[in-house]
């Protein structure tokens, strides 16, 4: 019986062939000139391996040259943008404006100056007030969609309370050098009107008819935002007058009229006011 190694060696009679080939052909034989094509190395339109009768695929050719000039493009154009941009940091490029670019132009009159008074008012207390006004102005039995302008309004005002010194009287101050002790009389406190923060104040919505729109293409009502403006300036004064704050007012008076006196050697202060 033969060894392992003798049946696995090559045989004697048949010398070894080239996967593929049909023929033995050692490395330093060449194919006979005119012989057909190499079964091993199919062209194109050999049948491929499959034997279906379709052609080898041709290799890809370009697409490492595309890839390459694609990333060499991609590199210069970041170069040249990094460059623009680090030469307008250093104000190097010049700065182009945009030629639609929103413009303000201001031509207001100046300021003319129409009066003048004198003032002896002592401001003893204000108060800050915010009220949201919600104002429709609208006809009946006509569809809000045709007719209607409504605006919700968020005003914030101050209203201040104050003495007026120029109306007191010559006996409206009494005085007891003997008993260092001083008797004023002053008008009751007055409340300002309410003077609205234009910062603080803002319009949250707007709605409008169709016939509004249409009107406002022509013809625009410039009162519209007055009116709003000034129920929001009467609104806060009415808050104003149920809010204590005249109160507040009398008291800082008396204090501050008391401490004056007081400075003055005075030790016995009496402050009054007169009714409304």
């Amino acid at each position: 019986m033969a060894e392992r190694r003798d049946i696995d060696d090559p045989t004697k009679e048949y010398p070894a062939y080239e996967p593929g080939r049909a023929e033995p052909r050692g490395p330093d034989q060449a194919r006979p000139t005119g012989a057909g094509p190499d079964p091993a190395e199919p062209g194109p339109g050999v049948a491929g391996p499959t034997g279906s009768g379709a052609a080898w695929p041709d290799p890809p050719v370009g697409r490492s040259g595309l890839a390459r000039l694609l990333i060499f493009t991609g590199a210069v154009f970041a170069v040249l943008v990094a460059a623009c941009l680090g030469l307008r940091a250093v104000n190097v490029l010049p700065s182009f404006d945009n030629p639609f670019s929103d413009r303000t132009t201001d031509r207001s009159q100046p300021v003319l100056l129409q009066s003048m008074r004198d003032l002896s008012r002592y401001v003893a207390a204000d108060g800050t007030f915010q009220v949201i006004v919600d104002l429709q102005e609208h006809r009946e039995n006509v569809p809000d969609f045709l007719l209607n302008q409504r605006t919700l309004f968020v005003g914030s005002g101050t209203v201040e309370a104050y003495v007026d010194f120029g109306t007191l009287g010559g006996d409206a101050v009494t005085v007891d050098n003997a008993a260092k002790s001083v008797r004023v009389t002053l008008p009751a406190p007055q409340l300002a009107p309410a003077a609205l923060d234009l910062e603080r104040s803002y319009v949250v919505a707007q709605e409008r008819g169709l016939l509004n729109r249409i009107g406002d293409a022509f013809r625009e009502d410039p009162d519209a935002q007055h009116r709003v403006y000034a129920e929001a300036q009467r609104r806060i004064t009415e808050a104003a007058q149920g809010s204590g704050l005249d109160r507040r007012a009398r008291e800082n008076a008396e204090k501050m009229l008391t401490s004056l006196f007081g400075r003055l050697g005075y030790t016995s202060v009496t402050v009054t006011f007169a009714n409304p």
